[in-house]
């Protein structure tokens, strides 16, 4: 059976988050569903890794096995139809779609039976934006988190290097977080200002569960004034939920 591998983008907004679930609407359950009207039978999506409720995406990789003979650009072109268009018909232009997903196959390529999503990752990268202005969101609502306070993103820089590297992230993890290490190794975390947007871009072989958004939080309350890099490295070095930061909103990740 050939297996596909789908790089996604999403809009998080209405999702709770990748996971399927069984009450709830989330990315895996969507794309299950259209890979199914496409080809006809029941899919497993596996997926790189998993992102909370409301939290977007624009590269996640996945993988399908379709047990049909199609190409891998019908593949794409199929699972975005049935994507954008639930019912199986083409819309008008006058059409609106209140059931449309806001989930796009990028690409599709076919690959061996040895690749996996999950376990073929070599890195993760994520970006977490903060719009660091007085004036409510207007475009960017869902997608970025506001904070109107001064944002000093130097120190945030600075502060960020303090968690480079290999370390236990117990301070910065969720306590119903279910891997079996807290011992992650980071290996970048910087901070830069472009106007009035602030960007956390953060790469590692895998991430605890709310970790990006955590360390994001304890950022913004160095950025703020409120931490030092001390209380960071203390937090740090402390190895419990408590000490750490704040969780930031799912919005900017």
């Amino acid at each position: 059976m050939p297996r596909f591998k789908l790089t996604i983008e999403y809009d998080g907004k209405n999702y709770a988050g990748w996971q399927k679930q069984v009450d709830r609407v989330s990315v895996q359950s969507s794309i299950a569903e259209a890979v199914f009207k496409f080809c006809g039978h029941e899919v497993d999506v596996v997926g790189a890794g998993r992102t909370d409720s409301g939290v977007h995406a624009t590269a996640q990789v996945a993988h399908v096995d379709i047990n049909k003979d199609v190409d891998a650009f019908k593949v794409m072109n199929g699972i975005n139809f049935y994507l954008f268009n639930p019912n199986g018909k083409e819309p008008s232009q006058e059409d609106e779609n209140p059931t449309q997903n806001r989930i796009a196959i990028l690409k599709a390529e076919e690959v061996g039976e040895d690749f996996n999503a999950r376990f073929s990752a070599i890195r993760r990268r994520y970006i977490y934006r903060i719009l660091n202005r007085r004036p409510r969101l207007g475009l960017e609502a869902g997608r970025a988190w506001h904070v109107v306070e001064d944002l000093d993103a130097k120190i945030m820089h600075e502060a960020a290097q303090i968690l480079v590297g290999h370390h236990d992230f117990t301070s910065f993890r969720d306590t119903q977080c279910q891997a079996k290490s807290p011992e992650k190794t980071l290996e970048q975390l910087d901070v830069q200002r472009i106007g009035e947007e602030i960007r956390i871009t953060t790469c590692a072989r895998s991430f605890l569960h709310h970790q990006v958004r955590i360390m994001a939080g304890t950022l913004a309350m160095v950025g703020k004034g409120r931490w030092t890099k001390d209380d960071v490295k203390a937090a740090l070095d402390a190895r419990t939920r408590a000490a750490g930061g704040p969780t930031a909103p799912p919005d900017g990740l």
